[in-house]
């Protein structure tokens, strides 16, 4: 027997997802690196593990694609939760999970999306970003990981997004993920994404609410919602005083064995 496995995506997002229930996985950085790797591996953004505790909610153990552990992923707990309700672990609904940044209430829908509860967006202060030695203002934003969103009127489309853009590491000794947010209307923006550990990512739930409160705190305001539109789709995202939701398609696309000879050479 392999390593069974399954692959899916939140607004293109994608991720490998592994069942290990019982916590016997040695998920290491050149595993990680090589499930993501899209030319000799499966290819993704992240790892999500699947683990059940002996108490408690099961545990996302998420890994970026470069093998660095993360606090917390939007997307990839929405499809955390839409594999826990596919494989009858949990049932349509709210479901807990716990994540390295806290327990996350998430609410399966039967169309498929799902809510997310995602804690508060904390603005902490404010930095900027450079890119193609252009500069951007930005606010930074703690949503469980760390994020500097950068309301801007230059087209995000023109940007390019290969390289980690610049920023402060006193800041963010950490690194941090940085978004580029054009505003559509009230209520409504575009965002494109640097994931730290990853690159550009088609979307970043953490993102997409770091993106509004950002927005929100250039607005003067502290509480709102908006639509926010990535590379791989639309998600609703609201800010309240005392948290935040987040809610988007999960998909599960695929789902097979991992060779053991090819898990074990790594």
């Amino acid at each position: 027997m392999g390593v069974e496995f399954l692959k899916g995506h939140g607004t293109e997002n994608d991720f490998v997802v592994l069942p290990d229930p019982d916590g016997v996985l040695d998920l290491t950085e050149s595993r990680v690196r090589a499930l993501c790797d899209r030319q000799r591996g499966l290819g993704a953004d992240g790892v999500l593990r699947v683990v059940r505790p002996d108490l408690g909610p099961w545990f996302m153990d998420y890994r970026n694609a470069d093998g660095s552990i993360a606090e917390m992923c939007g997307n990839g707990v929405r499809v955390f939760a839409r594999y826990l309700v596919e494989a009858g672990l949990a049932p349509l609904g709210t479901i807990a999970v716990a994540t390295r940044a806290g327990r996350r209430d998430v609410v399966a829908h039967e169309d498929g999306t799902v809510t997310v509860d995602m804690g508060p967006a904390r603005v902490t202060g404010a930095s900027s970003a450079r890119v193609g030695g252009q500069a951007f203002g930005g606010v930074a934003v703690d949503v469980g990981n760390p994020h500097l969103a950068c309301v801007t009127s230059t087209p995000v489309a023109a940007l390019d997004l290969r390289d980690q853009p610049g920023y402060d590491h006193e800041v963010f000794p950490r690194g941090v993920n940085v978004e580029f947010v054009n505003v559509l209307g009230d209520g409504a923006l575009r965002m494109r994404v640097h994931e730290r550990g990853v690159g550009e990512t088609r979307s970043c739930g953490t993102g997409t609410v770091a993106a509004v409160a950002g927005w929100l705190h250039e607005e003067g305001r502290t509480t709102g919602e908006a639509t926010v539109d990535v590379p791989g789709g639309r998600v609703a995202v609201v800010v309240r005083e005392d948290g935040s939701t987040l809610t988007g398609p999960a998909v599960l696309l695929a789902r097979g064995e991992l060779d053991q000879g090819w898990w074990d050479a790594l």
